[in-house]
């Protein structure tokens, strides 16, 4: 388990540093940032409730507000836009539908936190 979370980490953590040249870095960089040193955490069986939860709400309104260029996308017949290769945004919709795209990998991997908490928050405590 040590292993996927510093590799979550360690992606993370690029995931933040790949976010410099981006037209709002700052958001980004905390966001990605902020699950890196999550998952640095998890890999010592250290999970914040209220650090997780926090997270995954604001996460959440993010993704809300995000939903109406997702919506759009979604509509559009030849999906494969939100992939190409080139990273010119040539529509609005393509930029928050990624923007999207990466808060809810964000949000499973928090949910998957919660319920390890949860779950070591419940077991018996051994000696």
């Amino acid at each position: 388990m040590r292993i996927l979370n510093a590799f979550l980490a360690l992606l993370f953590l690029a995931f933040a540093l790949l976010q410099l040249n981006d037209p709002d870095p700052v958001l980004w960089f905390l966001i990605y940032g902020a699950m890196a040193a999550v998952c640095v955490m998890a890999m010592f069986e250290q999970y914040n409730k209220f650090l997780l939860i926090g997270l995954g709400a604001a996460f959440s309104v993010y993704s809300f507000i995000l939903w109406p260029g997702v919506s759009v996308w979604l509509t559009k017949d030849d999906k494969t836009t939100l992939f190409s290769e080139t990273m010119k945004m040539e529509h609005p919709y393509i930029e928050e539908s990624r923007e999207f795209l990466g808060l809810m990998i964000c949000f499973i991997i928090i949910v998957y936190y919660l319920v390890r908490a949860y779950r070591k928050a419940a077991a018996p405590v051994t000696k």
